[in-house]
């Protein structure tokens, strides 16, 4: 019997079939990035001058290559998929900003290379979430100092390359989490010191690289010397071991482990604060300046003391601690000199201010006064009203003595007190001052007397000798009843050595037309009194000058 022959598709399931068939390449060309190669579980993206990571990246990836391209930030949203992930390699691109919690989703994440970025800032939120990360490239970026607790969620972390970057400070709980951490690089940076209390919580630590920072050989550094010689040797290669010093000048070029510990020392800081107290007024600004001096440069830093410690301005002894409940926040801190810088100022910036120079040789602290005063305008709006007590009035810093600080009634009493004070001292001078007139004209009058007689015609020299002094004085005649004096600009006006004027008395047997007693002395011409620029209308008068 003849097998059946097979019996032909329907006419609509082909289409279907290439429907499949087209919908499972295409599902296939997405599970890899345009460009990239993608192998078992592997996506190989480098060298392609890719701005960004590249979206598309299967969930299931292990491995991903994104090296010598132009990436320039990592955002949450790039690797939230890659929750497989365990190896991600971005060396050489443009990285400079970390987004917070950038890793969150990288749990299996073992290694992670960074390096060659233009990364400067590392916070610890971008470290969350890599539990079982075992090295970190960091190495060739722009990284100038590492904070508190940097690496505290990295408590697997067995490698952190950190050299070639521009590190100065390293932060006393930098390295705090890295409890697990057995190579630590720092070579190659701008490391001037380090303190043993930084590389403490390093308890596995197998290797150590320090070389080629410019350190400065100071008391700072005698523990590590010292350290080097009994705990580093195995630690430190032979290489590792030439800590070379930069400063201070003396012992420049010179190594650490060949300087003695006595020439390893520090000056503690002093501190001087100006002004030392200040009075402003609401709205203005503040500069506050902290000069410290020591070796090494002092570390400078500002911060307000609460109320309960507010007192006079004075130097606290080195060694003296606040308690932290008693501080406020940090304002401001430099090296060598501080500035206490207050925009806008408001009451509440009112109070102690403490100006804190630490150096390893010791530290240094002096407190600046700060009192807040309202201008009158000011003071009437906050009262809402004029006439309050002077009892009520408020004084933002009970040292503050100044005349912004009272009342307006007392403000106004002052006023007019200091007003009438000024009044009475005018009058007093002027009073001395007129007094002072009328005995000098008195006094000029005493040797001057005027006769004038319009009743009984001329005064006879009988008459005038009664008025004479009795002491003798020498008498000068002027008869005012001659014509008008003529003036020194007409000489031909002039009869004589002095026209209109009669001639001097030589004696009075000559001078007395009426016959009186011969008078004794002679009149000197010189001292005849003569006003040629004077003109005198017409009368009978006569003066005599005594």
């Amino acid at each position: 019997m003849a097998p059946a022959a097979p019996m032909p598709a329907p006419p609509l399931l082909l289409p279907i079939l290439l429907a499949l068939a087209l919908a499972l390449a295409v599902r296939g060309t997405r599970g890899c990035p345009a460009a990239c190669r993608c192998y078992s579980m592997t996506v190989e993206c480098g060298s392609l001058g890719l701005r960004e990571i590249p979206a598309g990246i299967p969930p299931a990836t292990q491995t991903v290559f994104l090296q010598d391209n132009g990436v320039a930030q990592i955002r949450q949203q790039d690797l939230a998929g890659l929750r497989g992930l365990q190896y991600l390699y971005l060396q050489n691109n443009s990285v400079s900003a970390l987004e917070p919690g950038a890793f969150r989703a990288q749990h299996r994440l073992l290694e992670l290379a960074l390096n060659a970025n233009r990364i400067h800032l590392l916070q610890a939120s971008v470290f969350q979430g890599l539990d079982h990360l075992r090295v970190l490239y960091l190495a060739g970026n722009q990284i100038t100092r590492l904070l508190d607790c940097t690496f505290c969620d990295l408590q697997r972390l067995q490698e952190l390359h950190l050299q070639e970057n521009s590190i100065e400070t390293l932060a006393e709980r930098a390295l705090a989490g890295l409890s697990s951490l057995a190579l630590l690089d720092l070579s190659k940076n701008n490391l001037r010191t380090v303190t043993h209390a930084t590389l403490h919580p390093l308890l596995s630590l197998q290797v150590l690289r320090l070389t080629e920072n410019p350190w400065r050989c100071d008391c700072a550094l005698h523990w590590l010397g010292a350290w080097v010689k009994e705990e580093g040797r195995r630690l430190l290669s032979p290489l590792d071991k030439k800590i070379v010093c930069a400063e201070p000048p003396r012992l420049a070029h010179q190594s650490l482990l060949d300087v003695s510990g006595n020439s390893l020392i520090c000056i503690p800081p002093a501190v001087h604060v100006q002004p030392a107290e200040a009075t402003a007024r609401l709205g203005d600004d503040l500069h506050v300046s902290c000069q410290a001096s020591g070796y090494p440069q002092p570390l400078v830093s500002w911060r307000k003391v609460a109320r309960a410690q507010a007192g006079p301005a004075r130097a606290r002894p080195p060694g003296v601690e606040l308690s932290e409940h008693s501080l406020g926040q940090a304002l401001d801190s430099d090296t060598g000199s501080g500035m206490l810088f207050l925009s806008n100022i408001t009451l509440a910036h009112a109070g102690t201010y403490e100006c804190e120079a630490s150096n390893p040789g010791g530290t240094a602290r002096v407190l600046f006064q700060l009192t807040v005063n309202l201008s009158l305008h000011q003071q009437q709006q906050q009262r809402g009203a004029p006439g309050t007590d002077v009892s009520q009035e408020p004084l933002y810093d009970l040292e503050s003595m100044d005349f912004q600080a009272l009342s307006v009634a007392t403000q106004t009493a002052i006023a007019v007190g200091i007003a009438l004070l000024a009044l009475v001292a005018l009058l007093l001078l002027a009073m001395i001052g007129r007094k002072h007139r009328k005995r000098k004209r008195a006094k000029k009058e005493e040797n001057i007397l005027y006769v004038n007689d319009y009743s009984d015609g001329p005064t006879t020299f009988a008459q005038l000798e009664e008025y004479r002094d009795a002491r003798g004085h020498e008498m000068f005649v002027i008869d005012r009843s001659k014509p008008l004096f003529a003036t020194y600009k007409d000489p031909e006006a002039l009869g004589g050595p002095f026209p209109g004027l009669p001639e001097p008395v030589q004696d009075q047997a000559t001078q007395t037309p009426e016959g009186a007693e011969e008078e004794e002395g002679e009149q000197e011409p010189g001292e005849l009194f003569v006003n040629q620029g004077l003109v005198f209308q017409p009368q009978i008068a006569y003066e005599i000058h005594c």
